[in-house]
């Protein structure tokens, strides 16, 4: 990348979720509260785009989560009505949560009861849900640190140069990409968290490192469950 391309990446709005099941793959729709978050969402993302004089990709990439795309789709609605070109999103499983695989959307006590009576596994560690490195035994899952490998992955691959892409995704995974492309440190994964739908803007520069330019980190309290 020798010219510098910039990245705004959203977590979705709030959403309907269900409790004490992991929020991965929940496949429910924003609340009004999550609406309402994704159309101020649109309004920050043109003041960054006015304060550091961007010029915006008229593709918005976004996960295939229906919380996901309805953030995408609303904050294309505020960049358009505010004149700049949207043309295209693009659903992508690139930018998903943390897959659970076949133990995707069961509650977390389900998921681990499905191990305990399963003469192939051991039971889960303690703390499995926010392990980073921890990987569930069963088809299609992967560790949080692979979903944010997938993550980084998918925006290296994709970002234009000099212009600003935006992306709507998942908590977790970003904070894990993040770290994987040196945004963070390893601490900071589970020190932070992101609030719904309010951009972080970051941008790969001509010396190859990724920068965070704007977009506060949500400081999480400690012990407090990570959410995606």
């Amino acid at each position: 990348m020798a010219d510098p391309h910039y990245v705004a990446f959203f977590r979705h709005g709030d959403y309907h979720q269900r409790k004490g099941v992991p929020s991965a793959r929940q496949p429910w729709a924003l609340t009004y509260h999550g609406i309402d978050q994704a159309q101020a969402g649109a309004g920050l993302l043109l003041e960054m785009i006015a304060e550091f004089g961007l010029t915006l990709s008229p593709k918005i990439h976004s996960s295939r989560q229906l919380r996901a795309w309805q953030t995408a789709c609303i904050l294309a609605d505020g960049l358009e009505a505010s004149g700049l070109r949207i043309d295209e999103i693009t659903e992508t499983s690139g930018l998903g949560e943390r897959s659970l695989g076949s133990a995707a959307n069961l509650t977390v006590a389900e998921v681990e009861d499905a191990l305990r009576n399963d003469p192939r596994y051991d039971a889960p560690p303690i703390g499995w849900k926010s392990d980073s490195d921890y990987c569930l035994p069963l088809e299609g899952a992967e560790s949080l640190m692979q979903s944010g490998a997938r993550v980084a992955e998918y925006i290296t691959q994709t970002a234009e140069p000099n212009r600003l892409t935006v992306y709507v995704g998942h908590g977790a995974s970003y904070r894990h990409a993040c770290y994987l492309l040196g945004i963070l440190n390893r601490e900071d994964i589970a020190a932070y968290s992101m609030f719904h739908a309010r951009p972080s803007l970051i941008c790969h520069q001509r010396d190859g490192t990724w920068r965070h330019l704007a977009g506060a980190w949500k400081i999480r309290p400690p012990k407090d469950d990570p959410k995606d």
